[in-house]
This record gives C-alpha cells, sequence and structure tokens, in this order.
C-alpha cells in the first residue's frame, strides 16, 4: 500500500525560507566552482564557503553535524562523499564533488555538484555528466500521486544504461528544518513500494555514481566514502519541491543553474 503522510507538506512561508536557504547554497557552489582548478587546495573552497556563509549571516549546516567538523564535504576521485576539505592539491584530470549546506531562519538548504579539474579522461568527464542527467530524470518523477521509489527506479535505469553504476549506501531525504527528513529518496530501485509524493513535500534528490562497481567503505576518519575499488564516483544534488505545476527545484543560484554540465538560463518548467 502507498503510504502518505500530511506532517511532510510545507506551507509558502516554509518553502520561501528552504527556497533562500538553497539559493544561498547554490551562489556558494556557483563561486567554488570558479575557483577549481589545478594547483587548489579543496581547504581553499572551505574558507570560501565560511567567507560567504558569514557574508549571509547563516550558519553552515555541516559544521558541527554529528561531529563533523567542516562546512563542506569536498569528495576528490574516488571518494564518493562525506569527503574533508584539507591542503591537498587539485590536479589536473581529478574530478571534485562539493555538498554544501546552510540554515536560513531554522531551514536547511543542501545541494551538491561534481566538476572537472581541468582537461579530464573522457570516462570521467562522462561519469560527471551522466551523473547530473540522472539527476534531472529523478526530479522529473518528483511528481505528486508518484512513489517516491519511482524516482530510483529511473535514476537507476538512466546511470546503468549508460554503463555506470549508482551507490547503494546513501540516499536522498525530505529536508525543512531538520537536514535529514523522511521520506527516504533513495536513487537506486526498491521492491517495496514507498511514500506516495504529494504537493508541499520538499525533498533532496542525490544520486552518487560510480565508473566502477557501487561497493563504498568507510576510510579510518569514519566519514569519507570511498569506492571500494578506487575508480572515480560523482555526486549531483538538489533540493526540490513538489507542486502541481510538478517538481520546481529551489537550489537555484543567481546565475540560474547548470544543466548536463552546460549553463543554462532559467527554465520556468523547474522554478
Amino acid at each position: 500500500m502507498k503510504k502518505h503522510h500530511g506532517a511532510f507538506i510545507k506551507n509558502e512561508n516554509e518553502i520561501a525560507s528552504l527556497r533562500e536557504a538553497n539559493r544561498m547554497v547554490a551562489n556558494i557552489l556557483d563561486a567554488a566552482g570558479d575557483l577549481i582548478s589545478p594547483g587548489i587546495t579543496t581547504m581553499r573552497l572551505e574558507e570560501l564557503a565560511r567567507d560567504m556563509c558569514a557574508d549571509y549571516g547563516v550558519r553552515p549546516a555541516f559544521l558541527g553535524y554529528h561531529g563533523f567538523s567542516f562546512a563542506l564535504c569536498c569528495s576528490v576521485n574516488e571518494q564518493v562523499v562525506h569527503g574533508f576539505p584539507s591542503n591537498r592539491l587539485l590536479q589536473e584530470g581529478d574530478i571534485v564533488s562539493i555538498d554544501m549546506g546552510v540554515v536560513f531562519e531554522g531551514f536547511v538548504g543542501d545541494s551538491a555538484r561534481t566538476w572537472p579539474v581541468g582537461e579530464v579522461s573522457d570516462t570521467a568527464a562522462k561519469l560527471v555528466r551522466i551523473t547530473e542527467e540522472s539527476l534531472y530524470v529523478g526530479i522529473d518523477r518528483a511528481r505528486a500521486g508518484n512513489d517516491v521509489y519511482d524516482i530510483g527506479a529511473a535514476v537507476q535505469e538512466y546511470v546503468e544504461t549508460a554503463g555506470f553504476n549508482v551507490v547503494r549506501r546513501f540516499v536522498g531525504h525530505g529536508i525543512g528544518t531538520r537536514m535529514h527528513e523522511k521520506p527516504e529518496v533513495p536513487n537506486f530501485r526498491q521492491t517495496m513500494r514507498g511514500m506516495t509524493l504529494q504537493n508541499g513535500m520538499v525533498i533532496a534528490i542525490e544520486p552518487m555514481v560510480t565508473v566502477g562497481g557501487y561497493e563504498v567503505k568507510i576510510l579510518d576518519d569514519n566519514w569519507t566514502a570511498v569506492t571500494c575499488d578506487g575508480q572515480y564516483a560523482a555526486h549531483f544534488e538538489h533540493s526540490i519541491v513538489v507542486t502541481p505545476q510538478g517538481p520546481k527545484i529551489l537550489s537555484i543560484s543567481d546565475r540560474g543553474f547548470r544543466k548536463a554540465g552546460v549553463r543554462m538560463p532559467l527554465d520556468s518548467a523547474l522554478i
């Protein structure tokens, strides 16, 4: 039986706060992307994020979360998610994923992107592109009346058709005054039925895709997840709201949004 719960529905004021929180996150990600190039450290991106949060007067959502010590998750190459910013220099051919969140008026914004560092291999470039495209495939399924698990089934099919794999250990989630709310939003197919999507639900959809196997392990820092086979992984995430007009992306920067690796004007169907 499909399940639903009115407690997950956000009102107009709550959605407005979530939109503003996510706008700030998207602006920070834009600024980070401008800096990403061979020879910079991921700690420089952390400094940028903290400075921008201070300018906005908001708190980084990840800083202190279950003991996490940074504002950003910076994950390079085989690191899937939850990587630490450090003095590691980015190298030509790397890819780097940045996951960022802020708290604005008690509401959490959350978004992630992956960038190539300089010139990358054809496989790495395709991985980044397919991961981002799979996010939009998933977003398209986030419509009232669909099952939340329809999102994951669509993401998995798209990714596997392209020859890649979807990480199973981590999932998307509802978002609001807490970073991780119900429902869980898997990026892969489920055999059971999940929650029925309703207008006013706000969820974060975040496929994590690998070149090789989807198995991951956690490093001794108890946070950084890496692919077991050492192959590259990419990660994209948007926070979205389900509306009568379809899914609307909240994590849109002042510049617009990126889709399939290309800067595009705002698409009125998605905002």
